[in-house]
This record gives structure tokens, C-alpha cells and sequence, in this order.
């Protein structure tokens, strides 16, 4: 019977980004643990394939190998120790830079540990025998196979990146016997690029350069995206973290925030990702997405990416601006930003809110201030409206915990005394970090909003999973009824004792009433605490306003045959309709 490729996944996707990457030498050594791998590549023509039963052997071959040929050699073993027996080559391919591929066949992880036999723990690999190591275990889901296939493409462009150098993959196997597929999967492959490589022409058609949490903009990198745009009839999309502020921006959550309506417009041929993590939970309608960073990662937030440029910004978007003439009509940009004026304009009254004091507030922020926003609910709130394009805007999106808010504001409010800093963070957020307020390095130039609504209010908005729980997740998964349970004195005394003028409203009145004093550009004596009581209830439903402002055709018949049908009817029509 011919053999043909194994029928476990993770191996056969392995095999497919080998190809796809060009690395066709292999040492293989014998064992049961990797036979589903080198049987499958035995018989592929592409590979070439030696022999050696002595893996410390082996990996000095691949040294030899790799040196002499200049190209990538990999290597496959057995479990147990066989692994142990690569160090030696490994450590000597580490230190001469030569890209030795290292794919050590496994069980579970989960027997690590449990006294089974030929079961090692590789998960911690010496500091100098490989530049990175990842584990790939089987497949079961898609998901599975869009991110670990990027954790392949991670490790094999490792191999030649910065001079190059050994890596390693461990590949966990479930001894199929199954030898019967016939092709590789199709595979997405990752391609990384330098300033000395021949770059890629750009795609025809929609281009959206997308910025998640970025610092502090040069003029240079400014301008230089802003010739892009203005030549590809690009566009810049934005959330206030981003912090640009050139001539493209559109501040895109108002448009892909709504659920009953899918915008064409923002559907792109290709994004150009900036910065880091977002908040802004803006969802990728692009067919493939090149990300450009100095750092030369892969991060695939959305499973489009296509490539990696490691390099400056400033230097991607000045070799493609030189490549192309002046357009003469930017018509991408006039579009999208009438399709959010169009729909902002569709904003009822709403109820009093985090998002109705962000649409209050935003643009009345004083020039040349300062905005930190806690995540999640305030940061949503606050992606929704505009700030002055003097202003700049922070959040903890790093590790996007709550913890650090009032402490971040602090910090950056001593890096320059004579320049507004605002916080606005919930009430979890504020107390968790409260001591922050009492350290005697608290300037006049500090104002925080606390945003007081006496939960966790993102697990009470309407399309959160918590919500079907209603009041029931109040005790333990929203935490409510901590610090006071919206006591109107406790933080009033609290910031009193430590000499910061206090404000507080819980109504549009008492809002309107305190908001000019907050946000009154000239500094004042003291450091200011406005105190906003808001209720869960209004939250949810200003989010659910704003999330459905625009309804499409499709989507309002949607809505109307699950309003018939039910969620399990819904899905069984579905089911009859894809036979």
C-alpha cells in the first residue's frame, strides 16, 4: 500500500509551512514518537532526508550542513532523552548563528510528570541552545489551527531573523496509524521583511492603515503617514489610545460598533497594523493585514497576517510613498468619515451614562491636556466620540487590568506640573488603586472622574454573557456592594483629608453644574476629584442605543425570524439550509 501523509493535523501543517518556508533538509533519527512526521515526509520528493541514529550526531550534522549550504536544517527525534543528546550541537549552532531546526516529537503534556514512560519535560529549554522554542499540540479546533499555525510561521522565520540561529518545536503526536491523506492543507504563510529585502507590491484596493495603543507621534512619522494616505487614498483608523493626530484619522468604533449593520466601507484589501494592544475591539474586515513594528514580531490579533516588516515606520511608509505618484483624489477617507458623521448623527438623548458623559465631555477637554481612560467600559465609552486633536490620550491596555489606573495618571502627571492631566476610571478601578491618591507627590495638575456606578457595571451591560444572570451576578461575578456601596461621603472624606477639592453629581443637572470648574483649562490650587454616581441599568442601555443605530436590511430580518423562530430554531434552519 502507498503511504501517504499522516492524518494528525498539527504534523501535516508543520510539513506544509516547511515547504512554503523552503526548508528541505532534514536529519531524522529513529523512534515511534516522530514516525507519523518522517513517514510523511519520507515520501514527499520536496525533502531530503538523512539518516543518523546517535542524535548528538545529528545535530553536528546539521551544523555541518547548514554552514555549508547556507540553508536551514531540520532535525526530528523520538521522546525520552533523545532530545538531551541534541544540546551539545544545538548549544554550538546558538553560537554561530546557524538556523538548525530542532522538532522533538511528544506525547500529551499532560503526562508530564505522571511516571509514564519516554515522557520528558521540554517546556524549559537552556537560555544558549535556541533562540525560541514553542509547543504545538494536536488539533482540535479551527482555532487551533489558525493560532498555532502562526506559532509554526513564528519559529521558522526565526531561524533566519537577525543573523539567524537555532530553534526548537516540540510536536505532540497521537501514534496515528493513518497514513491516508492525500494532500497538505492549505496554509497561511507568514513572511518577514528587513530594509535590505525586495519588499512587496501593494494590493490593489481598499487600504486602511489601523494604529492600536501607540506613543507619542514624531512630526516625521506624522507626515510620512500622512503622504501614504494621501498617495494610496488611505485612511488611518483610530482609537484614543493611537494618538495620531494627521490629516487621516477616523475614529472608527462608532462605525464598527453596531451590531444590526456590517459597513462595507471599512471591508479593506489590506491593513497596515501599528502600535500595540487596542481596546478598541475594532473587528478586521480586510483580507490580509502586514504589521510594521521595529520589533519585527509576528502578532496576528486578527489571523490575516501576511507579513512582517522589521523596521521603523517611518521608513515602510516613506519607501512605498516614493514608489508612487500623487493621487489625485482621496475619496476613502471623504467616505468613511461621512459614514460616521451620518450615523453620529443618529445618536438620540441618552441616558446619564459613562457614554453620556464622554459625548458631554470629550471635545471640551482643554488644548494640550492630557486624557487617561480606565479599560473597557470607559475606554468603549470614550472610543465613541472625538477629543481635541491637541490631546493625548493613555490606557492600561498592556496588561488591560484594572489595577493600575490612578497610579499611571499620577505618573504621568509628574512628568510635566504645568500641563492638565485627566483620569476618568470606574469604582473597582479607583479603589483598587485609591493609595495612589494619597501619595504627597500629587500635583494641582492631577483631575480624576470616578465613574461610581457601585459594580463591576461591564458584567450588568445588556451583551455581556453575564447578563443573563440579571441582579444574580451582582454578588460575585460583578462584585457590587464593595467600598461603601456608592456611599456620597466616603470619597468626599477620603479626598477632603488629602487636600483635593472634591465635586460629585448624580444627575445631568448636578453633571452640567461641576463640569466647567473640572475642566477649566488654568491650573487651580488643589488636585480635583469629581465623583460621578451613574446606575448599571442606563449604562447598558446608552450601550445598547449606541450599538444600534444603524440597522441594516438583512440584519433587521434577522431579528425578525429569530423573534419567530428562537435562537435553537434559528440554528436548525441554518443547518437545513447548508445541506
Amino acid at each position: 500500500m502507498k503511504t501517504l501523509y499522516t492524518s494528525e493535523q498539527n504534523a501535516l501543517t508543520l510539513i506544509a509551512l516547511m515547504k512554503s518556508h523552503n526548508i528541505r533538509k532534514v536529519i531524522a533519527s529513529p523512534g515511534a514518537t516522530n514516525a507519523s512526521f518522517v513517514a510523511s515526509i519520507q515520501h514527499d520528493p520536496f525533502f531530503e532526508l538523512y539518516s543518523a541514529v546517535d542524535e548528538r550526531s545529528a545535530s553536528y550534522i546539521a551544523c555541518g550542513l547548514s554552514a555549508e549550504s547556507g540553508e536551514p536544517v531540520a532535525l526530528s527525534c523520538t521522546g525520552a532523552t533523545a532530545s538531551r543528546n541534541y544540546i551539545p550541537g544545538l548549544t554550538e549552532a546558538f553560537y554561530r548563528k546557524l538556523p538548525v531546526l530542532a522538532i522533538t516529537s511528544a506525547l500529551h503534556e499532560g503526562r508530564i510528570g505522571q511516571n509514564i514512560p519516554q515522557v520528558i519535560d521540554r517546556r524549559a529549554p537552556l537560555n544558549d541552545i535556541v533562540k525560541l522554542s514553542v509547543g504545538i499540540p494536536t488539533f482540535h479546533t479551527e482555532e487551533d489551527k489558525l493560532r498555532y499555525s502562526v506559532q509554526i510561521n513564528r519559529a521558522l522565520l526565526e531561524l533566519r531573523r537577525n543573523g539567524g540561529g537555532p530553534v526548537h518545536i516540540n510536536l505532540t503526536t497521537t501514534y496515528s496509524g493513518d497514513f491516508s491523506t492525500k494532500s497538505l492543507p492549505e496554509v497561511k504563510t507568514i513572511c518577514r521583511y528587513t530594509l535590505s529585502d525586495v519588499f512587496p507590491e501593494i494590493p490593489c484596493g481598499k487600504i486602511a492603515v489601523f494604529v492600536g495603543e501607540h506613543q507619542k507621534w514624531s512630526d516625521e512619522l506624522t507626515h510620512a503617514v500622512d503622504d501614504f494616505c494621501e498617495k494610496y487614498d488611505a485612511v488611518v483608523l483610530c482609537d484614543q489610545t493611537s494618538n495620531y493626530r494627521g490629516k487621516y484619522r477616523v475614529l472608527a468604533n462608532l462605525i464598527s460598533a453596531q451590531t444590526q449593520y456590517d459597513a462595507s466601507i471599512l471591508h479593506t484589501e489590506l491593513i497596515i497594523d501599528l502600535g500595540n494592544v487596542s481596546g478598541a475591539y475594532i473587528p478586521c474586515r480586510s483580507n490580509q493585514v502586514w504589521r510594521v513594528n521595529p520589533d519585527g514580531e509576528v502578532r496576528d490579533a486578527y489571523n490575516k497576517l501576511r507579513c512582517v516588516f522589521q523596521m521603523r515606520e517611518e521608513d515602510f511608509f516613506n519607501y512605498y510613498s516614493s514608489r508612487k505618484d500623487n493621487n489625485t483624489e482621496n475619496s476613502f477617507y471623504q467616505q468613511l468619515t461621512s459614514e460616521r458623521e451620518r450615523i453620529e448623527q443618529k445618536i438620540p438623548e441618552l441616558p446619564f451614562s459613562n457614554i453620556w458623559i464622554a459625548q458631554q465631555t470629550s471635545g471640551r477637554l482643554p488644548k494640550h491636556s492630557l486624557l487617561y481612560l480606565g479599560i473597557l467600559n470607559t475606554l468603549r465609552s470614550w472610543n465613541f466620540f472625538e477629543t481635541p486633536s491637541t490631546v493625548t490620550c493613555y490606557s492600561n491596555t498592556g496588561g488591560f487590568g484594572i489595577d493600575g489606573g490612578v497610579s499611571t495618571l499620577l505618573g504621568m502627571s509628574l512628568a510635566d506640573r504645568q500641563r492638565l492631566c485627566f483620569g476618568v476610571v470606574g469604582d473597582l478601578g479607583f479603589f483598587y488603586d485609591m493609595n495612589a491618591l494619597g501619595n504627597r507627590h500629587v500635583g494641582n495638575n492631577l483631575r480624576l472622574m470616578l465613574i461610581n456606578n457601585g459594580r463591576g457595571t461591564e458584567f450588568r451591560n445588556y451583551s455581556h454573557v453575564a447578563a443573563r444572570f440579571g441582579e444574580d451576578a451582582d454578588p460575585f461575578i460583578a462584585a457590587a456592594g464593595h467600598y461603601g456601596n456608592q456611599s456620597s461621603v466616603l470619597v468626599k472624606h477620603y479626598a477632603a483629608d488629602l487636600d483635593c477639592e472634591y465635586m460629585s453629581a448624580s444627575n445631568k443637572e448636578e453633571y452640567f453644574t461641576c463640569v466647567e470648574r473640572f475642566l477649566m483649562p488654568e491650573l487651580t490650587e488643589r488636585p480635583m476629584v469629581f465623583e460621578v454616581f451613574t446606575d448599571s441599568q442606563c449604562e447598558s442601555d446608552a450601550l445598547r442605543i449606541m450599538n444600534n443605530l444603524e440597522v441594516s436590511a438583512v440584519s433587521s430580518a434577522k431579528q425578525l425570524a429569530k423573534s419567530f423562530l428562537g435562537d435553537k430554531g434559528v440554528q436548525a434552519v441554518k443547518k437545513i439550509l447548508s445541506k
